[in-house]
């Protein structure tokens, strides 16, 4: 694979998150600079892909076809800049129906790898929530957490050891280990700023 590769998460790392979901265009607003950090990622050759957990489909908040919608939305506003979404991945399902696509697990990473034919290994995967991390860990891919969206009590929760999603499982065998590794997962305070450590290395973790 000649280009390199970067995972996002959508709703807190690109957009402004909502407890009562992003279930209209209207409703999605890009975090400001995120779009552009995107534009910045592309024009240094890297390929981006979004995996996101999206239950307001099974919940009944809105459809398919409103999520493409929002999903044009960014694509659109992303292109203005001279940016690209290589692919989007989501999980339409609840916590109750226990998939394997939905995050904290890997499903959906491991298919973007299985689709690419590589591994995921020293591929960056930044998210907001402590599901995104450890889909990552679980995939072999380098988590990054964001202050954005879910990202502050994301850290509190890190540091108090009160940790959701649990518990964690790579094709059936429970991984423990992936909570202690949470703590060493560097922190930015936003996607622009993760994106001038990448491309300048300029910015201390």
């Amino acid at each position: 694979m000649n280009r390199k590769l970067i995972i996002l998460d959508r709703d807190g790392v690109i957009n402004q998150d909502s407890d009562n979901y992003i279930k209209t265009p209207e409703e999605w607003c890009a975090i400001p600079g995120s779009l552009e950090a995107i534009a910045r990622l592309c024009r240094a050759d890297y390929r981006v892909v979004v995996i996101t957990n999206q239950s307001g489909i099974s919940r009944g908040l809105y459809s398919l076809n409103t999520l493409n919608k929002i999903h044009q939305k960014m694509i659109d506003e992303l292109h203005v800049l001279g940016g690209e979404i290589n692919a989007i991945f989501f999980c339409p399902h609840s916590d109750e129906a226990n998939c394997y696509c939905r995050k904290p697990k890997p499903g959906l990473f491991l298919e973007l790898a299985d689709r690419l034919r590589c591994d995921l290994a020293g591929v960056y995967a930044i998210g907001d929530s402590i599901r995104d991390l450890q889909a990552a860990l679980l995939s072999g891919a380098e988590p990054i957490l964001v202050e954005t969206g879910k990202g502050q009590l994301s850290i509190e929760n890190i540091g108090t050891g009160d940790l959701d999603a649990m518990p964690f499982f790579s094709e059936g065998k429970e991984e423990p280990d992936i909570r202690d590794r949470l703590a060493d997962v560097p922190v930015f305070p936003d996607l622009s700023v993760f994106v001038d450590y990448l491309l300048n290395k300029k910015v201390d973790c």
